[in-house]
C-alpha cells in the first residue's frame, strides 16, 4: 500500500483491482452507511477528505458521494490505477476528486498536500512498515478541530506468528496461497462457527453487508498483508495524545490469543488543538 519498501510486499492492488470488477451498487451504499457511522455525522457534504492508501477507492468513492472533495493516494500503483478506474466510471473528470500515487512515508509529500478536514486510513498505517511514523505523517494533515479516523490491527500473543505467515505468503506461489486460504477458512469455521453453532454460509453471502466488502478478498488480504505490525488501544492513545489528538470513539475488538488473526479495531480522534 503506502510504505518504504521492505523485500518482501504484498500484492494489495492486484487483490483490489480483482475485488472492483464485481462491485456492486449496495456495496457502494454499505460503505457510505459504515463511513457515516464511523465518522458519527449525516453527511460529508462541503468537507475535505483524504484518504490515505485509497486501495480498491471504495471509501474515496463512498466519501465523493456523500459531498466530500476528496484527495485518494496509495504507494502501490495497481491500487492508484484501481481508485482511478472507480473515479473514471462514478465522476469522471472531477475536479473534486484527485487520485495520485503517493507515500505516507514522505514527510513533503504529505506536508505538500496541505490540511484536510477528515483524514482517513483505514487498514492502512500498519502495512506501511513504519507504522508509528506513518500515524504521525497522517495526524499532522488534520485540520485543527479536524478528524482522523483509522483502522489497526489490534495487539495479541500470536502476532509474531501472523507476521511470519504474511511474509511467508506474499513471496509464496499461487497454489501455495490457494492452500493456505483453504487451510485459514478451515480453521476459521471450526473455531468460529462449528464450535459456536453459526451459519457460515450465511455469514459469508452477507459480509458485504460489513462495509461493503467481499469474504474472498479480505481474506487473501489478511493473509498476505506484509509488511505488517499491530497496537494496542493504550499505546495509540498515548501516541496520539502526544501528537494533539482527542479520542471521539473506539471500537476495539476484543484482545484474545488471536488464533485466527488480530483484527482492526476502529478508532476516531480530533485534533485537539
Amino acid at each position: 500500500m503506502l510504505a518504504i519498501q521492505p523485500e518482501v510486499r504484498f500484492g494489495f492492488g492486484e487483490n483490489w483491482l480483482d475485488f472492483v470488477c464485481d462491485l456492486g451498487d449496495e456495496q457502494i451504499k454499505e460503505a457510505e452507511h459504515s463511513l457515516l457511522k464511523f465518522l458519527r455525522c449525516d453527511t460529508l457534504r462541503g468537507k475535505t477528505f483524504l484518504d490515505v492508501g485509497s486501495g480498491s477507492g471504495l471509501f474515496s468513492l463512498a466519501a465523493r458521494r456523500l459531498g466530500a472533495r476528496v484527495h485518494s493516494f496509495d504507494y502501490d500503483p495497481s491500487s492508484v490505477r484501481c481508485t482511478q478506474e472507480l473515479r473514471e466510471y462514478h465522476f469522471a473528470e472531477d475536479p473534486d476528486w484527485k487520485v495520485e500515487r503517493g507515500s505516507i512515508l514522505d514527510r513533503d509529500y504529505v506536508r505538500r498536500l496541505g490540511q484536510f478536514d477528515i483524514v482517513y486510513a483505514w487498514g492502512v498505517l500498519h502495512h506501511s512498515g513504519a507504522m508509528r511514523d506513518a500515524i504521525a505523517n497522517a495526524a499532522s494533515a488534520v485540520t485543527p478541530s479536524g478528524l482522523f479516523a483509522s483502522a489497526l490491527y489490534s495487539r495479541t500473543r500470536l502476532c509474531r506468528l501472523w507476521r511470519a505467515e504474511k511474509r511467508w505468503y506474499a513471496s509464496a506461489s499461487a497454489a501455495g496461497q490457494r492452500r493456505a486460504r483453504a487451510i485459514y477458512i478451515g480453521l476459521l469455521f471450526r473455531l468460529r462457527f462449528l464450535v459456536r453453532g453459526r451459519d457460515f454460509a450465511a455469514y459469508v453471502a452477507n459480509y458485504n453487508k460489513s462495509r461493503g466488502m467481499d469474504f474472498g478478498h479480505d481474506v487473501h488480504d489478511w493473509l498476505g498483508g506484509y509488511p505488517y505490525e499491530s497496537i494496542s488501544s493504550d499505546e495509540l492513545d498515548a501516541l496520539m495524545r502526544r501528537l494533539g489528538f482527542a479520542c471521539v470513539h473506539r471500537a476495539d475488538t476484543p484482545v484474545t490469543l488471536g488464533l485466527v488473526g488480530s483484527g482492526c479495531a476502529e478508532y476516531l480522534y480530533r485534533r485537539s488543538d
